[in-house]
């Protein structure tokens, strides 16, 4: 599964915030006419990825609700703030 929930949501987010922005420049009356058209163009696109991607979301968790699709869980290894990882540290075993 290339796509989790979560990565899903984060790219509706970033999709709906672009929409936000593009709609302000569409209503611009200090742009010319053609900036104004092409913004227009954009959004329509904008709206139509955010559309596929809610679907995607719907999709997804329909599959995980009805049990065909199971998330994997991937644990998360933070080595930065961890001095057993620094060279010179003692052996964590060692403790």
């Amino acid at each position: 599964m290339a796509e989790t929930v979560g990565s899903l949501v984060d790219k509706i987010s970033i999709v709906e915030l672009k929409i936000f922005h593009m709609q302000e420049q569409t209503d611009r009356e200090d742009a010319s006419p053609e900036f104004r058209v092409q913004c227009q163009d954009r959004l329509s696109i904008l709206r139509r990825q955010r559309d596929d991607l809610a679907e995607e979301l719907s999709d997804l968790v329909a599959a995980v609700a009805s049990g065909k699709v199971v998330p994997k869980v991937y644990r998360q290894f933070k080595m930065y703030n961890d001095p057993s990882y620094r060279r010179g540290a003692s052996d964590p075993r060692a403790s």
